[in-house]
């Protein structure tokens, strides 16, 4: 027995919700029918159109908190001591994959972290890699469109995938990592994070130094090979989803140690590789891991839809203290994103609870739009500067203004170096590590074109000699090992 009563959504009792309304026992039914109309209605657009990339995904809540001291470096409140916890909420996903994707498809991880700070959010949108496939947004789309459907089959190409690889050797470094046992995580917990792009950060003297992101597991990484990845997307296609959300219900709360490497402004005219190339990491040896904090998840979503499938990143969310740096790929996503929301999910995405400020409160002067659910600025004033105490600008905001000149053009990275990182990568892997490496690449690019698989194969060879003639052999291609 119950004492609410069904209402339709203006909250009028509804009489049955068992029978639709119609012209006798056995006639047609009623366009009258409000309830049947309004349910039926309400129904078609339960889906909003899903993410382009990061379709399928996770998420839960927790908390950051600092454990060392880096005043010194920034002045972002929630960085400012040792102790101070400030609330996050988390998004992991797949890249390429559709939402009714299997889990433990072979894909980057989306590693997606909201600090809900009291300067307002931060987001760190990065991958559970260090680096990425290209370097320049102009080249995303194209990149995508490889990762997805072909137009004439509507079946996943991967002619078109290694063929846009191996016409962008820039990607090399991300492949060698994806077609690792790293692109195969056991679970959403036992994968590292990675902010992935170079970042800004500046402290309350106006100095500024550029810094990267890392979170490291405390579950240790665990990974599938191919064969048990494709057995449990068969078994389980949720596999990943279920795993964090049982977890964090039976107290068994995932965290991550975060560190950074900063790098002094200066060194970044003279390092060995552009650090603001993300196809590129930055040697450990040179720029040494640096303990902030650690992030700990307890907490799972009350409403999968409200809270995961709205959730809404995006690298532009910054407090005072962060900054940008200029990684091309960065920039572009700084429009990408919050443009994506506004088509996705509408133009006041942000007022949505998972995407609005928890510790602060939003105030300015943007008004009305669809689904405008708040008192939509009331009877304040709409506009700036204004006579009547309205939000102001505030030179908290205020962060080091980077210096730049040139030409105006469409400048390439002045270093085509795409294969010293990837060699290094191959040759510190363990003998098992690089068979399965090797197994998986193969694996993946049997039946494309052999002009194809000759250019790619130059890649892998041109980062190791043993790396390419390895993949060569797997495909029955011969290969000119002399020079």
């Amino acid at each position: 027995m119950t004492d609410k009563p069904l209402t339709t959504q203006s909250g009028a009792p509804v009489l049955d919700n068992q029978n639709s309304k119609t012209a006798g026992a056995r006639g047609p039914v009623l366009l009258e029918d409000v309830h049947l109309v309004e349910k039926l209605a309400h129904f078609n657009r339960e889906r909003v159109p899903e993410r382009v990339v990061h379709a399928k995904g996770a998420g839960a809540y927790g908390y950051f908190e600092v454990t060392h001291p880096v005043a010194q470096y920034t002045k972002a409140k929630f960085l400012s001591e040792v102790g101070k916890q400030t609330e996050v909420f988390i998004r992991f996903s797949t890249v390429a994959g559709e939402r009714g994707a299997a889990d433990t498809e072979r894909d980057p991880r989306g590693f997606a972290v909201k600090l809900y700070t009291e300067d307002g959010n931060y987001d760190i949108v990065g991958n559970n890699t260090p680096v990425f496939f290209i370097r320049d947004p102009l080249k995303f789309p194209d990149f995508i469109h490889t990762q997805k459907r072909n137009p004439a089959t509507n079946l996943k190409d991967p002619n078109a995938i290694w063929d846009f690889w191996s016409l962008s050797p820039e990607s090399l470094h991300q492949v060698t990592i994806l077609f690792s046992d790293r692109g195969t995580p056991r679970t959403l917990r036992n994968m590292h994070g990675f902010g992935s792009h170079t970042f800004q950060w500046v402290n309350d003297k106006g100095e500024a130094v550029w810094v990267k992101y890392h979170f490291k597991t405390e579950q240790g990484i665990d990974n599938f090979t191919r064969e048990e990845a494709i057995r449990v997307a068969g078994e389980d296609p949720d596999y990943h989803t279920r795993d964090l959300y049982e977890a964090i219900e039976q107290g068994d709360y995932p965290a991550w140690k975060v560190y950074v490497q900063i790098m002094p402004l200066e060194d970044a005219v003279t390092y060995k590789f552009d650090p603001f190339d993300v196809t590129k990491v930055w040697h450990y040896e040179d720029y040494p891991l640096i303990p902030i904090g650690r992030m700990v998840l307890n907490r799972n979503p009350e409403n999968y839809f409200a809270e995961v499938e709205q959730a809404a990143f995006s690298p532009a969310n910054i407090v005072p203290g962060i900054g940008f740096s200029p990684d091309k790929m960065l920039q572009g996503r700084l429009f990408a994103y919050s443009d994506a929301h506004r088509y996705r999910i509408g133009t006041n995405y942000n007022l949505l609870p998972v995407n609005r400020p928890h510790a602060t409160k939003a105030q300015n002067y943007q008004r009305d739009g669809a689904m405008r659910f708040d008192n939509n600025g009331g009877r304040s004033v709409n506009y700036e500067p204004n006579s009547f105490h309205g939000p102001v600008q505030s030179d908290a905001a205020k962060g080091y203004q980077l210096p730049v000149s040139g030409v105006a053009a469409e400048h390439a990275y002045a270093s085509d170096d795409h294969y010293t990182q990837p060699g290094d990568l191959y040759r510190l892997l363990s003998a098992e590590e690089q068979d399965h490496l090797i197994d998986n690449i193969v694996h993946a690019m049997k039946g494309v074109d052999e002009t194809i698989l000759r250019r790619q194969i130059d890649h892998f060879t041109k980062a190791d000699a043993t790396y390419g003639q390895r993949v060569a052999k797997g495909l029955g291609i011969a290969i000119d090992v002399t020079n």
